[in-house]
């Protein structure tokens, strides 16, 4: 027996000509790709895209604060860590890396 023999009878199989009936309309209701591209106005282009860097500049100053607050809690950690070592000098505390 071939795969094509088998095909048919498995479940779930649907011949090509029922999946175009199913999907023909759908397939049919979209432009072609030759089709112009739809007309924008080029001053709303321009205000979204004003609009798209003001908020990537807000992102980046926002990250740029959350970096310099992440590495201010870096320091305080270190230094603490070097207080606690300095209380206790015959503990011994694990070396944790940040992430």
């Amino acid at each position: 027996m071939t795969i094509r023999r088998l095909r048919p009878t498995c479940p779930g199989f649907e011949s090509t000509k029922s999946l175009n009936r199913r999907f023909g309309s759908s397939l049919r209701s979209v432009p072609p790709f030759s089709a112009p591209p739809p007309f924008a106005d080029p001053e709303v282009l321009m205000a979204q895209l004003k609009d798209k860097d003001d908020r990537i500049s807000l992102l980046e100053t926002k990250m740029a604060a959350q970096q310099a607050g992440y590495e201010a809690q870096k320091r305080l950690n270190q230094q603490m860590m070097e207080m606690i070592k300095r209380m206790y000098p015959n503990e011994v505390f694990p070396n944790v890396q940040d992430p």
